[in-house]
């Protein structure tokens, strides 16, 4: 599907150097003008795969905040679990996230970016970009928030559809045919099995 294609290569354009807190100083829309620019010196540059897959896995974990993706995307479903199983799916998420889905990046060629507008509301920021391709342009938003760490990525939207509210329908799927510990099992089991993982829900 043409969202997901885009997603894939949305993952493949937040890549970093190796201080990612001097790529996260700054404004939200200097903020993410770097990550960007930074994804493409290292999609294009020097190194195979596995290096330049560790370094995509490094800056997703910092700029993307993945366990506020996870809070959205398992909602009331987290309700009453214990702090160990609350835990637990955090660590999952954030595997699944990254090893599912950025170690497909590399498929892709590093488009061109055009920059919209810039929102700040508080600590809250929300940003609008193209992904430029030489066929098409893609929509792509982002939520931030200001942390410590400088501006974070809370959510992502591709043509309007959100990354967390996609995995949200996922998980609400599988968890009407299953319980929480047997998802995360079945989690477990994608990211550290030998088959490749697909979708939560599967």
């Amino acid at each position: 599907m043409r969202v997901w294609a885009v997603v894939l290569t949305l993952v493949a354009l937040v890549a970093t150097a190796r201080d990612v807190r001097a790529y996260v100083a700054g404004g939200p829309m200097q903020t993410t003008q770097k990550i960007l620019r930074a994804s493409n010196g290292i999609v294009t540059g020097p190194g195979d795969r596995d290096a330049k897959l560790e370094k995509l896995k490094d800056l997703l974990r910092d700029f993307l905040d993945t366990d506020a993706l996870g809070r959205q995307s398992m909602g009331k479903h987290l309700e009453g679990k214990t702090d160990e199983q609350q835990a637990r799916f955090y660590q999952l998420f954030r595997d699944l996230f990254v090893r599912t889905y950025v170690q497909r990046l590399l498929l892709f060629d590093a488009p061109d970016f055009a920059y919209a507008e810039e929102e700040i509301d508080g600590d809250s920021a929300h940003i609008s970009t193209q992904i430029v391709t030489p066929r098409d342009r893609f929509e792509v938003d982002y939520d931030l928030q200001k942390t410590d760490q400088g501006w974070q990525a809370t959510d992502i939207f591709i043509e309007d559809v959100s990354l967390s509210a996609n995995f949200q329908a996922q998980f609400g799927k599988a968890l009407k045919k299953s319980s929480f510990d047997d998802l995360m099992d079945r989690l477990e089991r994608k990211l550290h099995g030998k088959k490749k993982a697909t979708s939560p829900a599967d």
